[in-house]
C-alpha cells in the first residue's frame, strides 16, 4: 500500500529554544482501549501467549481497559508541543472510521474527550500547536494527526520507514490513512546524525530545541523506530516512555510484552529507562498504557 506523504530529515534543533528553559507537562487521556491482559503482557508459552493475547479462553469480564495517552507540553519560548495525538474525534461515534474495522472494536472515546476538544477547554486552539512528537505511529498514537495541519511532526527515520514502506503496514499496527497527508514531517536519524548524543544512560537522544528542555530518546523495540520524550521540569525530569514501557510491571522487570518486532532492542530500551530512574529517583516515568498508574498522575507537572 503506497503512501504519498514525504518526510524531511531534521538536521538540527527546531527554532524557539531558550537557555535554561524548563517546561510544563499536562497529561491528557484521549480515549481508552479494552483488551485481554495477555495483549500487554506475555503469558505462558508462545502458543498460549498468542491465544491469550487474542482473548481466546479469556472471559470478557477479565479484559482490561487502559488509557490512550497524549501530553501537552508548554515551552516558555518555543510554544506548545504535543506528544502523540490520541484517538481521532470521529472515534466517539464511529471508531472504525479512523481505526479500521478490525481494531475499532477495541477502542472507545467519550464525546468531547479527544485531544482537540481538551485543548480548547484549556483555552488552546489546535492550530496553535507548533510541534507534535510521535513516540511511534501505531494507530492509537497517530489517529488524530489530521487535526493538527499547522504542526511540524517529529518522528524517528526508522519509524517513518516502518510505517510507510511495507506493503501491508496494518500487520504491524499502522493505519496509513491516519498520516498520509502533505504535512510537515521531520525525521531524526538516530544512527547517523551528528546531533545525537547520550543523556545519562539513554544512549541516543536528540535535543529538540537545542536548550535541553525536551530531549527525544531513541527507544526501539515495541516498534522499530519507537522514541520516548524526556522533559525538563523546574526540578526534575518527566519521561514520556510511550510503549517502550507498556505498564509499571514491565518497569519493575516483572513482565514482558507479548509480541514486539525486536525483543533485544526492547530489552535494551527498557534497561536504559530503568537506569535513568535508578540514577535519578525523583524522575517521573510514565508508562504507555497503565490504568492504575494513570489514575495517580497529577493534572499538571511543572516542578
Amino acid at each position: 500500500m503506497g503512501v504519498s506523504a514525504q518526510a524531511t530529515p531534521l538536521g538540527g534543533p527546531l527554532p524557539g529554544g531558550s537557555e535554561g528553559a524548563s517546561v510544563v507537562v499536562e497529561p491528557l487521556e484521549a480515549g481508552t482501549a479494552t483488551m485481554p491482559p495477555g495483549f500487554g503482557e506475555r503469558q505462558g508459552s508462545k502458543l498460549t501467549a498468542a491465544k491469550r493475547a487474542a482473548g481466546i479462553g479469556v472471559p470478557k469480564d477479565q479484559w482490561e481497559t487502559v488509557p490512550i495517552p497524549a501530553f501537552l507540553i508548554r515551552h516558555p519560548t518555543a510554544g506548545l508541543v504535543l506528544v502523540d495525538t490520541g484517538l481521532h474525534p470521529s472515534a466517539a461515534s464511529d471508531p472504525n472510521q479512523s481505526l479500521g474495522r478490525l481494531m475499532g472494536r477495541y477502542f472507545d472515546l467519550e464525546r468531547g474527550m479527544d485531544v482537540p476538544s481538551q485543548l480548547r477547554a484549556r483555552g488552546v486552539q489546535p492550530d496553535h500547536v507548533r510541534v507534535v512528537v510521535l513516540t511511534h505511529m501505531h494507530l492509537d498514537h497517530a489517529s488524530a494527526i489530521s487535526e493538527f495541519p499547522n504542526a511540524t511532526f517529529v518522528v524517528s527515520s526508522a519509524e517513518w520507514e516502518a510505517a510507510t514502506e511495507p506493503r501491508f503496514p496494518q500487520i504491524q499496527g499502522y493505519e496509513p490513512s491516519q498520516y498520509d497527508f502533505a504535512f510537515d514531517y521531520r525525521t531524526i536519524d538516530f544512527d547517523h546524525s551528528e546531533m545525537v548524543v547520550s543523556y545519562g544512560p539513554l544512549a541516543r537522544t536528540f535535543d529538540l530545541f537545542g536548550d535541553g528542555s525536551i530531549r527525544i530518546a531513541f527507544t526501539p523495540g515495541h516498534s522499530l523506530g519507537h522514541q520516548s520524550v524526556v522533559c525538563r521540569l523546574a526540578q526534575r525530569d518527566f519521561v514520556i516512555a510511550g510503549d517502550a514501557v507498556f505498564n509499571w510491571r514491565q518497569m519493575e522487570g516483572l513482565a514482558e510484552p507479548w509480541r514486539v518486532p525486536d525483543r533485544h532492542s526492547w530489552g535494551r530500551s527498557l534497561w536504559e529507562i530503568q537506569e535513568l530512574r535508578r540514577e535519578y529517583p525523583y524522575t517521573v516515568v510514565v508508562p504507555g498504557h497503565d490504568g492504575g498508574f494513570w489514575k495517580q498522575l497529577e493534572p499538571r507537572y511543572a516542578d
